[in-house]
């Protein structure tokens, strides 16, 4: 049975180190094959030149060689006959004699191929070597016939080292005596040449692999200095991140107390002062009963209306909490229920208008859209001393706009140090979690009022229902 393995996750660490060491390697391995490409190819070219230049030389110096030879017996050649024997044996002696270096001679072949002088292969003379062939197939002493019998030339072949007896790399110059019939010529072994090149194409790679080196180290140190520098950012932005998360945290704790305070005090002030006046009525009730007296109606009266009431004020607080007619009816009524009361509780003017959405809002913006207009209409009541309030929603192609204005004082530099609290940083981080926009305008100290305007994307409208009576009739009363 084959065993899975979890799906490894990689930290934010690990994410940043490798979006930034990834490039790194990509840019740093196209510039090591970059540069050694080139480095290979300009000392190809270089050691290309230096081995034309010592082959050329080492033809240059054959030709001398010939030449001088040449001119050592040429009146003897010049003043013979094509069948003069004796002057033919002179010049043979004269060029066995011909030995240079190590390695050096002349030799003479016919132009049938015999081998008539070679001074330091001697068990050649006298031996018919037309067809005879180097180890890669190239037929010297033929090619060497044919090269003289057109005037002079050079030709590269491998040929025994008289020496050891070993084939190496030949350079041979040869030119033709043609009354004679001869193929006269010498050579020089180039392995000098060749190992003089190969010695320098070595230097050149052991340099390319210094320079891949060099490179790798400094690939190296940069992906530490990458990585050294991502672990700071990472442990800097951990400390923020931990900062900011306990700021927020305590931020989410003072909330929750202001809001419990908030409900505490309503149920004691409130409810608690409403159920005690019952529980007063319905004793004060009780104990005229027992005694028989027949004016328990007006405290049992009193007692059903102040229960009235704590239903009532159970009820208001229940709506600040949650309102149930944002989640049944959409977020149209339940904003028009926030201003009506807030318009009988304060007695201020409000206005309320709304457009039709034709694509519902989803619950995270409704919900956040609310809790604005109720932080917002709080504000007002609170600070604004406003006459006049006016709410404003609607949809639009960028999403919705929940507008709230007021004639109020504005927000100078106190009152925008008491409000910028929690209530406004809560407005403002309920609209950047569903990625729209924020704004307050205000006047600084005259009686222009306050705007607070929330928009949200269209992210968060959803798309319509099938068109129909029922659904069209919904679609007026929610938003």
């Amino acid at each position: 049975m084959a065993l899975s393995l979890p799906p490894m996750r990689l930290s934010y660490a690990q994410k940043l180190s490798l979006v930034a060491a990834v490039p790194l390697i990509l840019a740093v391995a196209a510039i090591a094959v970059l540069v050694a490409n080139q480095s290979r190819a300009l000392a190809e070219r270089e050691i290309q030149a230096l081995e034309t230049q010592l082959i050329e030389a080492k033809k240059r110096e054959l030709r001398n060689y010939v030449t001088q030879a040449r001119n050592g017996f040429y009146f003897i050649y010049g003043n013979a006959a094509p069948t003069d024997e004796a002057a033919k044996e002179q010049v043979k002696q004269i060029l066995s004699a011909m030995i240079y270096g190590d390695e050096g001679f002349f030799f003479v072949y016919d132009y049938d191929g015999t081998n008539l002088v070679s001074p330091r292969q001697t068990e050649m003379i006298n031996q018919n070597h037309l067809e005879l062939s180097d180890s890669r197939g190239t037929p010297v002493v033929a090619n060497l016939i044919n090269i003289a019998r057109q005037g002079d030339g050079y030709l590269t072949h491998l040929w025994p080292k008289p020496s050891n007896n070993q084939e190496a790399e030949m350079i041979t110059y040869v030119t033709s005596f043609p009354s004679w019939r001869w193929a006269v010529g010498t050579g020089v072994f180039i392995d000098d040449v060749l190992t003089s090149v190969a010695v320098a194409r070595a230097e050149v790679e052991t340099r390319v692999q210094r320079t891949f080196y060099y490179i790798l180290a400094i690939t190296l140190a940069a992906l530490l200095l990458v990585f050294g520098s991502g672990m700071a950012l990472n442990f800097r932005e951990r400390r923020l991140a931990d900062a900011k998360l306990k700021k927020l945290t305590q931020r989410v704790f003072d909330a929750q107390e202001e809001e419990r305070g908030r409900v505490a005090r309503e149920l004691h002030d409130g409810i608690s002062q409403m159920l005690v006046g019952v529980r007063y009525a319905l004793d004060s009730a009780r104990r005229r009963l027992q005694r028989g007296r027949g004016d328990a109606r007006q405290s049992l009266e009193q007692g059903i209306d102040d229960l009235g009431t704590a239903i009532a004020e159970v009820r208001r607080i229940s709506r600040d909490l949650r309102p149930g007619v944002l989640d049944d009816l959409g977020l149209g009524p339940a904003l028009k229920t926030l201003v009506e009361d807030f318009s009988a509780r304060t007695g201020t003017e409000v206005e309320f208008h709304t457009v039709v959405f034709r694509n519902r809002l989803d619950s995270e913006a409704k919900i956040a859209l609310y809790r604005i207009a109720q932080e917002a209409l709080t504000n007002i009541e609170r600070h604004a001393a406003a006459s006049h309030v006016s709410v404003d929603l609607r949809g639009h192609k960028r999403g919705a706009t929940l507008r709230i204005s007021d004639n109020g004082v504005g927000l100078n530099s106190k009152s925008r140090e008491r409000t910028a609290g929690i209530g406004l940083r809560n407005m403002q981080e309920r609209v950047e979690q569903l990625d729209g926009r924020f704004r307050i305008l205000s006047a600084s100290g005259d009686s222009t009022g306050t705007v607070v305007e929330a928009t949200v994307p269209l992210t968060h409208l959803l798309p319509p229902e099938d068109a129909s009576p029922s659904s069209a009739a919904n679609e007026r009363v929610r938003a």
